[in-house]
């Protein structure tokens, strides 16, 4: 039986030993190859596969390889290595597709698959019709395939080395979380002469030290706290399977996912002016003004990796980045999500900014307006409700909104105010509902707040959903 919740918006991901284990491995190793011979409509495949740290990718990796190579595609096992280098590995040895073995930024006992065909990854429909595929079971049989061993580590190594190039030596704290960044982060940044001060960069597919999403503050605390202890220039930290990205400032201040986004865009345009530049719902307004003010085309989008990587390949966008750290490069780069190159960048940037300028990193955005804003509030619920949930809460604020308020439908519900907005969304990833708030004031930052928990509350009641708990958010 097939648990069909795991198959999500833009990939397949769920607990291991209750909705996923080796045979599920096996069967999607046979699907995925039918689906790509038929769309590809090619004879011969090769498909590379990467796998995270977790406790059962090695296992589900074998199982995926036999299903892929039972299905008569050729295979090319790039071992354990962030998920970005699995993305690079398609350029790099011009294979069919790829497939990442990894829970991402989830718990340690959730592990799961990113897929893609061709440059570009599964997403929506497409994750669908490889779930009615596999459900329905029926295989062409076909010449089996063979696995051949290759490296991709040094390889990207060398390509993005010789590609960035630092204006100065920084001191950089690197927070791996145990996951795969520490077999390629803390090399990366000694060939490009920075002085690194690495932090949790032994493989636990444990994460024994602190969950790996750096988007959640408290997981960056140790991070926070050996930038000042170490009176480093700043700090990074990665996910688990290292597409997203977290940083501190010197000072240990949490620069969030669309101040780096204003950082990145900013260097962006002055070498690609009139650039798309895209983000999403829970960016802040800051964000896309900032785009606007230095000549770039501003573009809000949908939350997803896959999502915002197709809207960039319709668009040509330049760049595009999430708040949850999930950082896109067309301009010098491959258009996918890899937070080590965008940390690579981001020295780039900052050691460029600190050779021009008398002043400190956190000094780097001091000309943005102020204002009150909250990070991703996450609020666990149940995963067949949440989406019912937002609907009927986006309707309840859609009626109260009033005739000035600019609405946002493309993803969840955000609601634009003249001092201030909010949104509310279902997680595609996670069991949780997220939201986000931010304003001129306090006070009114409380009150678009306090309106959007309301209509969750009453949503609730509506739908027989349990009360909603806003004090055990995360």
């Amino acid at each position: 039986m097939i648990n069909e919740t795991i198959f999500r918006e833009y990939d397949i991901r769920g607990i291991t030993g209750k909705e996923l284990n080796a045979d599920f491995a096996y069967q999607l190793g046979l699907t995925y190859a039918e689906y790509v011979f038929n769309k590809l409509a090619l004879s011969n495949l090769t498909i590379a596969v990467g796998r995270d740290c977790r406790l059962t990718s090695d296992e589900y990796s074998a199982a995926l390889i036999r299903g892929l190579t039972d299905a008569g595609v050729n295979v090319i096992d790039i071992g354990t290595c962030p998920t970005p280098l699995t993305y690079f590995s398609v350029f790099h040895y011009e294979t069919n597709g790829a497939i990442m073995v990894t829970g991402s930024h989830n718990p340690a006992e959730y592990n799961g698959f990113k897929l893609g065909i061709g440059r570009d990854t599964l997403h929506g429909n497409q994750i669908q019709e490889l779930k009615h595929l596999m459900i329905a079971g029926k295989f062409t049989s076909r010449t089996k395939g063979v696995v051949v061993l290759k490296e991709i580590i040094n390889p990207y190594l060398d390509y993005v080395a010789n590609q960035i190039k630092p204006k100065r030596k920084l001191k950089v704290v690197l927070d791996a979380g145990n996951g795969t960044a520490a077999t390629v982060a803390p090399i990366l940044f000694q060939k490009m002469g920075a002085e690194v001060i690495p932090l949790y960069c032994e493989l636990d597919g444990r994460f024994p030290n602190h969950h790996p999403d750096p988007t959640v503050p408290k997981n960056l605390a140790a991070l926070v706290e050996s930038v000042k202890a170490n009176k480093a220039d700043f700090g990074v930290g990665y996910d688990g399977d290292s597409d997203r990205i977290g940083a501190v400032d010197e000072n240990g201040k949490i620069i969030f996912g669309d101040e780096l986004m204003i950082i990145f865009s900013r260097a962006v345009l002055k070498t690609n002016p009139g650039a798309t530049i895209i983000s999403e719902v829970k960016s802040s307004n800051r964000l896309y003004n900032d785009i606007t003010k230095n000549g770039g085309n501003a573009l809000m989008w949908k939350t997803g990796h896959s999502l915002i990587k197709s809207k960039m390949k319709e668009t040509k966008a330049a760049l595009a980045g999430e708040m949850s750290g999930h950082i896109f490069f067309a301009d010098r780069w491959f258009g996918f999500d890899d937070a080590i190159y965008s940390s690579a960048r981001l020295y780039e940037i900052l050691s460029d900014y600190l050779l021009n300028s008398e002043g400190t990193i956190s000094s780097i955005l001091k000309d943005l307006k102020p204002v009150m804003n909250t990070p991703e509030i996450r609020i666990d619920c149940e995963e067949v409700k949440k989406f019912k949930l937002i609907e009927v809460a986006s309707n309840i604020l859609q009626s109260k909104a009033g005739s000035d308020a600019k609405i946002t439908t493309i993803d969840g519900l955000r609601v634009d105010y003249s001092s201030g907005w909010g949104l509310i969304r279902a997680s595609n990833t996670q069991p949780v509902i997220v939201m986000r708030f931010e304003a001129e004031t306090k006070a009114t930052l409380d009150s678009i707040q306090g309106n959007f928990e309301s209509a969750l509350t009453e949503a609730a009641l509506k739908i027989g959903h349990e009360k909603i708990n806003f004090n055990s958010s995360h």
